[in-house]
């Protein structure tokens, strides 16, 4: 991995959550403190309204508020990039380009979901909205949510674009990552928790996590680790990642269960989402708590302290002010 790659973005990224009042308003001080908590244990940038973001349920004003604040809270101190997007190429265009008067470091763009066009329509997408601003681009990849894969050749089309110059991958496809790395100059950020270390062993730049909300400190000693050569260290640390990755990743929605976790360990004062997601019920808080008592020391974390609120976290809020399209 390029040093010069590095400095773009950074490696350990975080996807992070916007945390909410119980009235599923945006709760700023909480917001400011998880940015800090991210940012002070190693991450090199925070992704912000994204997935994990709940990006379809902020409104706009909300999103660029968090482009604002995260410029704020960060002071120099990582890259502050904003995700989401839009399925309407002409509304995503106007929202990145307010993002970059706000300061955003950079720009994530997801592949249009629910219209389901063809690959010459997401390369049209790709290439009006990088022509929109002068930021730097990451490509998202994830098709298990938008309905539809970045091609081989639409990657390799994409990458000849001057501003779009790395890839979020969260589908999982090793052999066409591999090639895409060494075939094209994209930087390749691991979009899936599980695959971060598999990833970095066939050379991406580094990972953009929802666990990192939870253990930013893990992550980046992962990358540190990965930067020296020490994949018995490397290992060590996603070993230890494991049973919080499954927590966080596999019972209910990340943005759920990572809200869920971070209550519990008093980093944020809510777990509350915006419907239509909804907290864990019983059953799903449950195997997330037996997921969480498997967890052997991560550097930088303890759960000595975890005391999971299910009546916090029971159901979704409905905001007062709805996201809109424009």
């Amino acid at each position: 991995m390029s040093t010069k790659k590095a400095e773009i973005f950074g490696q350990t990224l975080v996807a992070l959550v916007t945390p909410m009042t119980a009235e599923g308003e945006v709760d700023w001080p909480s917001t400011e403190r998880l940015m800090d908590y991210c940012v002070s244990n190693g991450a090199d940038g925070l992704v912000l309204t994204g997935t994990t973001g709940e990006t379809s349920t902020l409104t706009d004003a909300e999103k660029i508020k968090l482009v604002e604040v995260g410029k704020d809270v960060a002071a120099g101190r990582a890259k502050i990039i904003t995700g989401g997007g839009s399925n309407e190429t002409a509304h995503a265009m106007q929202l990145y380009k307010l993002s970059e008067k706000a300061g955003a470091d950079g720009i994530m763009i997801v592949t249009p979901y629910y219209n389901k066009p063809t690959q010459a329509g997401v390369l049209t997408h790709f290439r009006l909205i990088a022509d929109a601003t002068d930021l730097p681009v990451i490509l998202y990849d994830i098709p298990g949510r938008t309905g539809i894969a970045i091609s081989y050749d639409t990657f390799h089309r994409a990458a000849k674009h001057p501003n779009i110059v790395a890839v979020k991958d969260a589908k999982g496809d090793l052999a066409q990552a591999s090639r895409i790395m060494t075939e094209t100059d994209l930087i390749y950020f691991s979009g899936d928790d599980s695959n971060v270390l598999p990833h970095l062993a066939i050379g991406a730049t580094g990972c953009i996590s929802v666990t990192a909300n939870i253990a930013p400190a893990a992550y980046r000693a992962m990358m540190d680790a990965t930067n020296n050569n020490d994949f018995n260290r490397a290992l060590e640390v996603h070993n230890s990642l494991e049973p919080l990755q499954r927590a966080a990743m596999t019972h209910v929605p990340g943005t759920v269960a990572a809200k869920y976790i971070l209550h519990g360990l008093g980093v944020i004062d809510s777990p509350r989402v915006r419907l239509p997601l909804v907290g864990p019920e019983d059953a799903e808080a449950a195997r997330i708590e037996s997921d969480i008592d498997t967890v052997k020391p991560i550097g930088g974390l303890t759960f000595a302290n975890f005391r999971p609120d299910r009546n916090a976290a029971a159901g979704g809020a409905l905001p007062k002010v709805a996201g809109t399209t424009r």
